[in-house]
């Protein structure tokens, strides 16, 4: 059942589809990301009125534009609304197209043992049929949902987590999935139907992580991704290190294989003291195996979520 208790929900509003605004309700590719207020999507959902709710605007962006110093407000926040106990959950409201970026982020800075639970929608709020209010009012149930955890996504009523969540389609309203690992639960009507444990966390890797995103993020490492692909010549990669680039994920084919241009590239770029790490490019299954001599794998990590899992590890080297 929903908590019953009057411990509030804090709604975080950073833009996205979900605040999009278009010039005609029949047009869904059209519009302005971040044009509606957090307060004026609470107020169109009727069904949020019984709820007790604190909304705080932190930015208005197209999420395609998020960057690291978003990232460091928003990380900040949400800790500092965590922290308060008559707080039981926390949502955000973002844009699809950085999401997982930003759920891995904060699953890895904050582990936190509240639900951090981020929802967007892929209609504007203008349409004549927008997703975001359904996805709005599921969000705030799952942050009021008794042993819910952990940084997780809602969206056309699935609970996803932070690892697993990816988006695979640039316009339907069912736009992320969660490789062969499913979702956590639905959202079913007002309720939760839970099919698989809650997310945890590294507690003690995420208190170095959180202290060590406080630096000024111009002082952040640069990590970059390249692709591999027919015709790569690896080119891209000492360009990219003598930009400044600390790390490459490597976006290879298949179970991360890279084009030997490429991989060549690469393993001067590591003997060079660059951090390099294989994701692939498919959209399930991730890379598996590690052979012997093989570059690092990202694992199961998208190339996007690699990207900042390996900023985040070139953080706590300092």
């Amino acid at each position: 059942m929903p908590s019953t208790t009057s411990a509030r929900t804090v709604i975080l509003g950073t833009g996205g589809t979900i605040a999009g605004r278009s010039q005609a309700a029949s047009d869904n590719v059209g519009y302005r990301a971040g044009e509606v207020s957090v307060a004026d999507l609470l107020a169109a959902v009727p069904a949020l009125a019984g709820h007790a709710l604190e909304a705080r605007q932190l930015a208005q962006i197209d999420s395609k534009d998020m960057d690291h110093g978003l990232w460091q407000g928003l990380a900040q926040a949400v800790a500092e609304a965590l922290a308060r106990e008559d707080v039981q959950g926390v949502v955000i409201t973002h844009g699809t197209d950085t999401l997982e970026e930003t759920a891995w982020f904060l699953h890895r800075v904050l582990a936190p043992t509240k639900p951090v639970v981020l929802t967007a929608a892929m209609r504007p709020a203008s349409a004549l049929m927008p997703d975001g209010p359904q996805n709005l009012l599921d969000a705030v149930t799952v942050a009021g949902w008794p042993g819910a955890r952990g940084v997780l996504a809602v969206a056309a009523g699935r609970v996803m987590a932070a690892e697993d969540v990816r988006k695979v389609h640039g316009y339907r309203v069912d736009a992320f999935a969660t490789d062969e690992a499913g979702p956590l639960a639905l959202v079913q009507e007002g309720q939760v139907r839970v099919l698989r444990p809650w997310p945890q966390a590294d507690a003690d890797e995420a208190a170095r992580l959180a202290q060590a995103i406080r630096q000024p993020v111009a002082r952040w490492p640069r990590v970059d991704i390249v692709a591999s692909h027919a015709g790569c010549d690896g080119a891209l990669v000492p360009a990219l290190v003598a930009l400044g680039a600390r790390g490459l994920v490597a976006e290879g084919t298949g179970n991360g294989t890279l084009h030997v241009a490429l991989e060549a590239a690469l393993r001067t770029a590591q003997s060079q003291g660059v951090a390099v790490l294989r994701a692939s490019r498919c959209w399930a299954g991730g890379v598996v195996g590690q052979p012997e001599g093989a570059l690092p794998s990202a694992g199961l990590l998208t190339p996007a979520k690699a990207r900042v899992e390996l900023m985040l590890q070139l953080l706590l080297q300092g």
